[in-house]
């Protein structure tokens, strides 16, 4: 049976769970931390060129470089040896799930609402990256896991750039970098992208996300590539009529030819969706028309009618399609019932019944208060941009606006600075009567980290201690001191001590035992060679024989000692030497001085 290939001897490689252009990804262990670990290595027909060598560097830079929840974290980076060659690799957290591209397999399309909030945890990766001025460049379904909880992590910077960096060509040896079907329009041309290229990209998601298809498909890449610079997509309520208009409006304009015309920023359009999912009026200017019933012109003269024409597809299936727990809907319980087409189109002209005579009654309404009361104070908008304010800045916006500031409520945000606004009710845009409390939703800065018991490390080896205190989350810095009764290199004790609760990612300082404690030199005069070396030795000093004849009319016993240097009383570190002269037997005639172990120069033969 063949061993599992190890990597950077920690990596214990399980089996491939997933392949891409130029890498291959696998299961690992990570023998130090035991913990699975996932790890990217490059293919190893591709090592050798040194432009995927860069492009591989570059991902583990721009990944490593961002630490945020809706971003697949990077551990550690190596290289690997086979024959002659260096393979690169990337340990990353493993994500126990799947891939939207594997959801997609399965031509599931999502419901409206589904597709939302998965874009928008996109979106938070993105606006993260993006505020780290870097644009990902290859949004697609294939770098996006779902986790079983249904959290979003964005992967796969291989070919992400700094902004600055990224306004250089996007062409490499005449190909075009990224994906075809989720190229924007300036990277197909090989023009300098910024961040509304990723916008672009996750427009062509949520088409996806929503019909089960691309917004675009050919024969070739060249072919998709054209269709992205020249061709309108068809609207996805043409796709699919039982996609609300208001998905039409934010999937064209994240997908909209000019830059200029998409929204600018992953925070414009989560904020868009948002609206959408609180059942609130979306902002996008191709909204009013489709939901009145009008018709919209495009550059490429594609028209967006109000009612659209029949068109026969298979029944949308209901739920996520991984083995995920279902996130239920309304609209999902009604297509199990069977006949949901239909229940929803009688559903959807009640609606619209209603609305309208609702609105004729309202007019009327009006129309007799004008003629009683006088006029009506128009409604106020709630200001746009107080969301990431500060609460005095956000107050005075609201007030100047006409409006009062309503009930204040505070919450721990990772994304939102202390004391700032993060979401208001009414939402931000919303139009209300004037005087209309506004309720703040106030941000704590982040959530200070739970404690975790100081494990205690003393008398251990500093490389077990530093490993033990590395896996409960902890930082080590290490401190030498002297210790008679601590070995050399074992830990005296820790700061905390063991025992104690610290915060994760708090420091621990080790001291660790030098073993060279000063100690006074004995006095050796009258004993044996043996017996001092034995002195010397509990002293943890060194032992230096040396055999020298007396001086004339001295009496000594031979193999005994009549002098030392450094004589008794001196300070010496431990593991510094002692000379001892010994008195020479009778029949060492020519004795060599040098160093002796302890047992060497005793008494007796």
């Amino acid at each position: 049976m063949s061993q599992p290939r190890l990597l950077g001897g920690r990596y214990e490689l399980d089996g491939v769970i997933g392949r891409g252009g130029m890498a291959e990804v696998y299961r690992a262990r990570d023998l130090r931390l035991d913990r699975v670990v996932a790890v990217k290595t490059l293919r190893s027909d591709l090592a050798r060129d040194p432009t995927f060598q860069a492009r591989f560097r570059r991902e583990a830079q721009s990944a490593a470089s961002l630490n945020h929840p809706s971003v697949i974290a990077v551990y550690d980076t190596g290289e690997d040896t086979i024959g002659d060659t260096s393979i690169p690799y990337i340990v990353m957290e493993y994500v126990d799930g799947s891939t939207l591209r594997d959801l997609l397999r399965e031509n599931r399309a999502l419901m409206p609402e589904k597709a939302l909030e998965i874009t928008d945890g996109i979106l938070r990766a993105l606006d993260y990256s993006h505020r780290g001025q870097i644009v990902h460049r290859d949004i697609k379904p294939a770098n996006v896991m779902l986790t079983r909880n249904h959290e979003v992590k964005v992967m796969d910077f291989g070919i992400a750039r700094a902004m600055h960096d990224a306004a250089s060509t996007m062409t490499q040896t005449a190909q075009v970098i990224g994906t075809a079907q989720y190229l924007s329009p300036e990277q197909a041309r090989g023009e300098r992208v910024d961040a509304r290229s990723d916008i672009y990209s996750t427009g062509c998601v949520l088409y996806e996300l929503l019909t089960g298809q691309p917004p675009f498909t050919g024969d070739s890449p060249v072919a998709i590539a054209y269709q992205h610079v020249r061709e309108e997509p068809v609207p996805p309520s043409q796709v699919d009529p039982e996609i609300p208009q208001w998905a039409d409006a934010i999937v064209l304009k994240a997908m909209a030819k000019d830059a200029d015309h998409r929204y600018q920023d992953a925070t414009e359009f989560r904020q868009e969706i948002q609206r959408a999912l609180h059942g609130q009026p979306i902002a996008s200017t191709a909204a009013s028309t489709m939901l009145m019933g009008g018709q919209q012109q495009y550059p490429q003269g594609t028209q967006v009618m109000g009612a659209m024409p029949p068109h026969t597809q298979s029944q949308r299936p209901v739920g996520t399609g991984y083995d995920l727990p279902p996130v239920q809907y309304d609209d999902q319980d009604l297509d199990r019932r069977g006949g949901g087409g239909g229940k929803k189109a009688a559903l959807w002209i009640t609606l619209a019944v209603l609305f309208i005579g609702g609105a004729a009654l309202i007019g009327v309404l009006l129309s007799s208060g004008d003629d009683n009361k006088g006029n009506t104070p128009a409604d106020v908008a709630v200001p746009a941009n107080i969301v990431g304010q500060t609460q005095s800045a956000a107050t005075k916006a609201i007030e100047a606006a006409g409006l009062t500031v309503g009930e204040t409520t505070e919450q721990f945000s990772s994304e939102v600075k202390n004391g700032s606004v993060i979401s208001s009710n009414p939402a931000p845009g919303a139009e209300v009567p004037p005087k209309t409390p506004v309720a703040l939703v106030i941000s704590k800065g982040r959530k200070p980290p739970s404690t975790v018991e100081v494990p205690d490390v003393k008398g251990r080896s500093l490389n077990d201690a530093q490993q033990e205190l590395t896996s409960k989350g902890f930082r080590v810095i290490t401190k030498q001191e002297s210790s008679n009764s601590v070995d050399q290199g074992n830990v005296i004790r820790t700061n905390p001590s063991g025992g104690e609760q610290a915060k994760k990612n708090s420091i621990v300082t080790v001291f660790y035992s030098s073993g060279t404690e000063n100690v006074e030199v004995p006095d050796l005069s009258n004993q044996s060679a043996r017996a001092a070396c034995g002195e010397l030795k509990r002293m943890r000093l060194r032992c230096k024989i040396e055999f020298v004849a007396p001086p004339p009319g001295t009496t000594v016993t031979p193999g005994f000692v009549y002098q030392q240097s450094p004589p008794a009383g001196s300070t010496l570190a431990q593991g510094e030497t002692v000379t001892i002269i010994v008195a020479p037997k009778e029949q060492q005639q020519s004795p060599s001085p040098g160093i002796s172990p302890p047992d060497i120069g005793g008494e007796g033969g």
